[in-house]
C-alpha cells in the first residue's frame, strides 16, 4: 500500500496505528529525518539540535528568540573585563545526570573539546571560526573566557557552546550527559529516541515526563499522525498540509534554502558560470507551489532582520537567455562548461525538496550547464557539505538550509565563506580579512563592516541563494505550545505545557 497516496485520499486509518500513550504527560515527537549522532557538540545540526539542545545539553546563556534578550542558563551573570576577556559566574548547586557537581573545569573542558583539531565539531566550526577561545578558571563558580580578536557578542556565542563533564572524551558520544531536565533513555538508530525527565535537575520541573522521538519522511504522514493521536508534535510539515487552524501553526524560520558552489573546480571555478547558475533559476516560479507563498526569496546567506543586512542587495534576475551568454563566453575562453557537475540534495531536508531538486536539475539543464541530482540521506550529505568536500574532484553543487536566528552574522560568515571555514565553497585572501574586520568589530560600526562582507560575497557569488523558509508545525490539541523562530533547531520539551 502505498502510504502517502492513501493518507491523501483520506484513508488514514488504514495506514496509522491506533494511539498509545504511556501517560498523560508523555508525548511523542515526530521528526522529519533521523539523527546520525547525538555528539552535543553536534547540536547546531539542526535535527539533532531538536532533540538533546537544552534537554539532555545546555549552554552557560540562552537567547530569548521572542524578544531578543540574552537569559542566564548555566551562568547566572557575566561582565566585560576588558581586552577581549569575559567573566562568568557559574550557577551553584548544579549536577549533571551521572551525578557529577557542574564546575568551571567542566566548561572549560567543554570549550577545549568543541574547540580541539582533534574532532571536528560543528559548533567549533559554525561559531567561533577564526578566532581563539582561551579559558581560565578563576575558581569553582567564575571563569574567565578571553577571545582573540575581541569578542564583543561573547556571552551571546556562549549561547550555541553546549557544556559536558570534564570527564568526556575528545571522541563523538552515544551516551551523551548534560546539566539539562532530561536524560537520554534509549536510542533505537532510524527508529526512535527516548528521553526520560531527571529527577534531580537543577530547574523548575517540566511537565513533560517522557519525551519519543519518531522518524518519518513523508510530510502528510507526519501531520496525519497529530491528527489521529499517534504523535503530539510535527515541527515541520507542509503548507499543504497545514489545513486546521486549530492545530496547526506557521512560524517565522530562520532558515536559508541555498545552493553551495565548490568554487575551486571547473566550470565552477569560473564567476560566469556562478552567474549563470543564479539566472537560470526561476525563483517566483516555486513560491506557491513547492515553497509556501509566504516565504522570502533570499538575497544574504542570513535572514533580513540580521544585522548588516543590505537591503539593495538582490539576487541576478531570472534571465535564461543571459545565463546562456555568460556560458557561451565562458566556453569561448576554454572553460569546460559541458563538463558534468554533482548536484547533492538532502532527503526531507524541508516539505518538497526533491521535487524543488529536480525543477532545479531542469532549470540547470535549459541555460545549457550538465548537472547531475543526487539526492541522499543527511549522514551522506555531511559528507559533501562539510570538508574535505566527497564529491572532489568533481565539482559539485550541494543543497542546504542555513540557520542564524540569532540576529548577528558572526554566527554564518566566517564557516560558510572563509578559506578554512568548515562548509566554505570558497576562498578569497580579501573576503577572509573582511570577515576578520566584521567579527572583531564593536559598536554602530559592526553592521557596516558586516554589510561590506554581504557585498563582497554577491560580487563573487559563491551560491544560489534560494527563499528564507516559514515553517509549519501541527500541535496536538491536548498541549499548550506554540512554536517559534527557533523551533526548526531547538525544541525544549520544558517549554511543553499540557491543557487541563
Amino acid at each position: 500500500m502505498n502510504c502517502k497516496n492513501t493518507l491523501l485520499s483520506g484513508a488514514v486509518l488504514l495506514c496509522l496505528a491506533a494511539p498509545a500513550f504511556a501517560a498523560d504527560t508523555d508525548v511523542k515527537i515526530v521528526l522529519n529525518e533521523e539523527l546520525e549522532n547525538v555528539e552535543p557538540c553536534m547540536a547546531s545540526q539542526s535535527n539533532i539540535g531538536r532533540v538533546i539542545l537544552q534537554n539532555i545539553s545546555e549552554t552557560m546563556t540562552e537567547l530569548n528568540v521572542k524578544n531578543g534578550d540574552l537569559m542566564p542558563r548555566l551562568a547566572t551573570s557575566w561582565e566585560d573585563q576588558g581586552d577581549g576577556t569575559w567573566r562568568f559566574h557559574l550557577r551553584e548547586g548544579v549536577k549533571f545526570s551521572d551525578g557529577s557537581d557542574f564546575t568551571a573545569e567542566d566548561v572549560k573542558h567543554s570549550i577545549e573539546r568543541t574547540l580541539s583539531k582533534d574532532m571536528t565539531c560543528e559548533i567549533g566550526a559554525k561559531y567561533f571560526g577564526g578566532m581563539t577561545i582561551t579559558p581560565t578558571i578563576v575558581d569553582d563558580h567564575t571563569i574567565d573566557i578571553k577571545s582573540d580578536p575581541a569578542q564583543p557578542i561573547l556571552p551571546l556565542l556562549m549561547s550555541t557552546l553546549t557544556i559536558v563533564p570534564k570527564s568526556t572524551p575528545m571522541e563523538f558520544t552515544r551516551e551523551p550527559i548534560g546539566t539539562g531536565p532530561y536524560v537520554l533513555a534509549n536510542w533505537d538508530p532510524g527508529q526512535s529516541i527516548e528521553l526520560d525527565r531527571r529527577d534531580d535537575y537543577w530547574g523548575d520541573e517540566p511537565a513533560v515526563t517522557k519525551a519519543t522521538y519518531l522518524f518519518r519522511s513523508d510530510d502528510a504522514v507526519r501531520a496525519a499522525m497529530v491528527q489521529t493521536g499517534e504523535a503530539d508534535i510535527a515541527p515541520l510539515i507542509s503548507q499543504t498540509d497545514a489545513t486546521n487552524p486549530e492545530t496547526d501553526f506557521s512560524y517565522p524560520n530562520s532558515e536559508t534554502t541555498y545552493l553551495r558552489l565548490d568554487t575551486s573546480i571547473a566550470p565552477l571555478d569560473d564567476v560566469r558560470v556562478r552567474k549563470a547558475l543564479n539566472m537560470a533559476v526561476d525563483r517566483e516560479a516555486f513560491l506557491g507551489t513547492l515553497i509556501p507563498d509566504t516565504a522570502e526569496v533570499a538575497t544574504h546567506m542570513t535572514v533580513p532582520t540580521t544585522l548588516g543586512a543590505d537591503e539593495d542587495l538582490g539576487v541576478p534576475p531570472y534571465d535564461p537567455d543571459q545565463a546562456k551568454k555568460l556560458i557561451a563566453e565562458a566556453k569561448a575562453d576554454g572553460v569546460p562548461v559541458d563538463k558534468e557537475i554533482l548536484m547533492i540534495g538532502r532527503r526531507g531536508n524541508f516539505p518538497n525538496v526533491t521535487e524543488v531538486m529536480e525543477a532545479l536539475q531542469q532549470m540547470f539543464g535549459d541555460v545549457g550547464l550538465n548537472v547531475k541530482l543526487q539526492m541522499v540521506d543527511v549522514a551522506e550529505w555531511v559528507k559533501y557539505y562539510s570538508k574535505p568536500f566527497a564529491a572532489k574532484p568533481e565539482p559539485s553543487i550541494v543543497e542546504a538550509m542555513h540557520d542564524n536566528n540569532r540576529g548577528d552574522p558572526v554566527f554564518s560568515m566566517y564557516f560558510k565563506y572563509a578559506c578554512d571555514g568548515l562548509q566554505s565553497g570558497i576562498c578569497n585572501e580579501e573576503l577572509d580579512q573582511e570577515i576578520a574586520d566584521a567579527t572583531g568589530t564593536s559598536g554602530e560600526g559592526r553592521g557596516d563592516a558586516w554589510r561590506k562582507v554581504f557585498r563582497k560575497v554577491a560580487e563573487l557569488s559563491p551560491d544560489v541563494f534560494l527563499f528564507h523558509m516559514v515553517g509549519y508545525s501541527r500541535v496536538s490539541p491536548r498541549l499548550d505550545f506554540t512554536p517559534t523562530i527557533a523551533t526548526n533547531s531547538e525544541l525544549q520539551l520544558s517549554q511543553i505545557k499540557f491543557k487541563n
